[in-house]
């Protein structure tokens, strides 16, 4: 059986349908927090987020954009774990869709609320301690889902969203992670809240600081290890220097001062699995 011949599914042809609305509007933060929904877009993503046991309310697809065999069996996935599934006119998945070339899959799943006190402290999958990235006042979303993703990549056992600038649902968020987004424990606080669940489990503190006089490189990244990066605008604020941390900075050659912070907290992030793994 093709995407296109589902015979239980009706096809949503107009764009003033209701459900193309809700979805539409669930760009806006304020509606998904109303909600307490968000929208998936991407096969990668989706998988990601099936892989991860992420429950859907609904799948859309358009089978003129998504009409092959690995597309239905994501699909097939995704409906027998309980998601609706709902297909569309070329047309309509464009409306749907945040990106310009949409590949034909998008899903809606609640937002689960991203406790501290629901992260899991102990990690079997690090012997040499568990390793913490804390996003701390970050305001950019694609800076954000990077993030997501150097922490899955270097093994990283979650990520802290401290003083939160932006939506960790925002859909930019959501693309930049590549699916990280739904592999990575997170928990979004207040910096309080987030130094003290720290502290009260005896995790050490770096601060990443351009203008530290300790290289990264310098650092023992051993043991339970927090690492702070903040805004490129702000940088980690105050209240992250008042604690009394550990900072660290990048060395530069070149002109610019700084790195990106997505790119700085992949460099410490690396040089954190270099040294526990000795790869």
């Amino acid at each position: 059986m093709t995407l296109g011949d589902r015979s239980t599914v009706k096809r949503i042809a107009s764009l003033r349908n209701p459900r193309v609305r809700e979805v539409v509007r669930l760009r806006d933060r304020r509606h998904r927090d109303r909600q307490r929904r968000f929208v998936i877009e991407g096969r990668r993503e989706l998988a990601c987020a099936a892989d991860a046991g992420w429950p859907l309310r609904e799948v859309y697809h358009c089978p003129e954009l998504a009409g092959d065999a690995a597309a239905e069996a994501l699909i097939r996935r995704l409906t027998q774990a309980g998601a609706e599934c709902v297909a569309t006119i070329s047309a309509v998945f464009q409306r749907l869709s945040y990106r310009r070339s949409p590949d034909g899959l998008l899903g809606v799943a609640d937002t689960p609320p991203l406790r501290l006190a629901d992260l899991c402290v102990s990690d079997p999958q690090a012997p040499a301690g568990a390793l913490w990235l804390v996003a701390a006042g970050i305001g950019v979303p694609g800076n954000l889902g990077a993030m997501l993703r150097s922490a899955d990549a270097a093994g990283a056992s979650g990520v802290l969203v401290a003083d939160a600038a932006v939506d960790v649902f925002n859909p930019n968020v959501v693309r930049a992670s590549m699916g990280a987004l739904f592999t990575v424990p997170i928990a979004v606080a207040e910096a309080g809240a987030v130094r003290q669940w720290l502290a009260e489990r005896n995790v050490r503190v770096v601060v990443a600081e351009p203008s530290s006089a300790t290289a990264y490189t310098a650092i023992d990244y051993a043991g339970d290890l927090a690492l702070v990066i903040g805004s490129e605008a702000t940088g980690v604020g105050a209240s992250w220097h008042r604690a009394g941390y550990e900072s660290a900075s990048v060395p530069m050659a070149g002109r610019v001062d700084s790195l990106n912070a997505a790119a700085a907290a992949a460099v410490l992030l690396f040089e954190a699995r270099r040294q526990r793994t000795g790869a």
